[in-house]
């Protein structure tokens, strides 16, 4: 018998003992979950069964998104590279746009993601029959949800057309050989569950990196603005993005949400350590002390190998060379080793993303990812109303984004400032502020494929950076290999 996609999927949900700062990771949640048997027929069921969905978006090593793989995957984009040599030869292929089905770096998303999906479902599957508080199983349930869409926005994002599994707490013998799905049917998908946990979602996140109904809300703007651009190129998307964003913007007290007023408290460091800070949208935690649960996207693969550090990714020169003087540059980049040597005599030649750095030179960091951020939802307003009025000059979405350039002058963010505002913005100028504010983030790369700009980016590298060697114009990974193997249908 052929291997299920996610090869383990026919099986229980395999919940591990979890540790963390959080209550809701606290528990000891060992053994098997599924529904046979009435595990999930209550509140506690299900809150173990909560538990695990997460914890498949952050097995650093084996599955998700906690190590440098979603740095690899959005490495075609122009503000972020990797060493020219030594081991990175997976990471290389991404930037020089010659990725196969082999890459070692596939397989971490792809598996966290399904995995993760695989634990939604088994939720939706048996939160109406549950037995405990409703507005407790209400929450699991829109967390669920939300969960299942967002892997799939990854997913269909990175790979185009993929599996669209719903039904994995029961076997079905055609799952065996199943096919991918249409990209159209895979956002109608993502906005239905968005729009479900919406319904479910309280206002407050139970825990810091849980969800509320202003995650789905924002993640939902999101998707919108994705969906305006390539592939699908549904322009009625735009005014969508706006409103809801909007929306969100306008009662961000209510969901626990704001832009900090200082770049630099948005990322740790020796002195900061700023968890749950209230521009987390939506972030991964981690334990940190136990090697399978921590965030090694941060840390050693951030850091110089001057100073101990596994070179996985840094800036591009072009980049960095354009990058404005001001306070967000300084405590973006890391520019000069604790002995002095300024960065063009790193052994890379580059500079390296400071606020990824971490506040150790260790691979098991404890440092929550932030996938989504407060700050990227003004600049999905300000494009998509834009776009929607074609008016450069709209007051709504200047001071959307100039709120941000302030902070990145280090000035107040809510006082006008005649010397950093924009007072006209065209949708190239606000691509090009948002690159900065997110840069080294999983924001770049997936704004020029939806801009279909990845090929002008491309060519403005400097001359001393990887160059392209396959066709820029190719957008979508490779299925991973050994899915292929197990169901040759996905090659399809």
């Amino acid at each position: 018998m052929k291997s299920y996609i996610y090869k383990i999927v026919l099986f229980t949900t395999i919940l591990a003992s979890v540790v963390s700062c959080s209550d809701f990771l606290e528990e000891d949640l060992s053994g098997q979950l599924t529904s046979d048997g009435g595990a999930l027929n209550t509140e506690t069921g299900l809150t173990a069964a909560l538990v695990g969905t997460y914890a498949q978006m952050t097995r650093n090593w084996i599955r998700g998104y906690g190590n440098a793989s979603v740095r690899a995957v959005t490495m075609g984009s122009d503000d972020i590279t990797t060493h020219k040599a030594s081991n990175k030869a997976d990471f290389r292929a991404f930037d020089q746009f010659v990725v196969v089905s082999q890459n070692g770096r596939l397989p971490q998303i792809w598996r966290g993601a399904y995995k993760s999906i695989q634990g939604s479902n088994n939720i939706i599957a048996n939160y109406e029959t549950a037995e405990g508080s409703q507005t407790v199983i209400n929450q699991i349930a829109g967390e669920a949800f939300f969960l299942r869409a967002y892997n799939y926005f990854w997913l269909t994002r990175v790979w185009g057309k993929v599996p669209l599994v719903l039904q994995t707490h029961v076997f079905n013998e055609e799952d065996l050989d199943i096919e991918t799905s249409p990209i159209a049917d895979i956002y109608d998908q993502i906005i239905s569950d968005l729009n479900q946990a919406i319904t479910l979602l309280g206002n407050s996140k139970p825990e810091p990196g849980r969800a509320n109904k202003g995650t789905a809300k924002a993640v939902l703007a999101k998707v919108y603005m994705q969906m305006a651009g390539w592939p699908l190129k549904d322009q009625s998307k735009y005014a969508m993005a706006a409103s809801l964003a909007k929306e969100v913007i306008d009662n961000q007290s209510t969901y626990g949400f704001g832009l900090m007023d200082n770049f630099i408290d948005l990322w740790p460091s020796a002195t900061i350590n700023n968890d749950g800070n209230k521009e987390e949208v939506f972030a991964l935690n981690f334990v940190g002390t136990q090697g399978y649960n921590s965030n090694s996207l941060y840390g050693n693969a951030a850091r110089p190998s001057d100073e101990g550090g596994w070179d996985d990714y840094f800036s591009e020169l072009t980049f960095f060379n354009n990058f404005p003087d001001q306070v967000r540059k300084d405590n973006t980049f890391y520019t000069e080793l604790a002995d002095g040597t300024p960065w063009p005599d790193f052994s890379v030649g580059r500079p390296y993303y400071k606020k990824f750095q971490g506040n150790a030179l260790t691979w098991r960091n404890a440092i929550s990812h932030p996938l989504e951020r407060f700050a990227e939802l003004y600049f999905i307003f300000a494009e998509a109303q834009i776009v929607t009025t074609g008016n450069e000059t709209d007051a709504d979405a200047l001071e959307a984004v100039n709120k941000i350039v302030r902070r990145a002058n280090g000035l107040p963010l809510n006082t006008p400032d005649p010397t950093v505002d924009y007072t006209s913005l065209s949708v190239a100028q606000l691509i090009q502020e948002k690159a900065w504010e997110f840069a080294g983030e999983p924001v770049r790369w997936f704004d020029l494929t939806r801009l279909e700009l990845v090929e002008e980016a491309n060519a403005d590298k400097h001359p001393d950076d990887l160059q392209p060697l396959g066709p820029v114009t190719e957008y979508f990974m490779p299925i991973p290999a050994n899915e292929i193997l197990a169901n040759p249908n996905l090659g399809n």
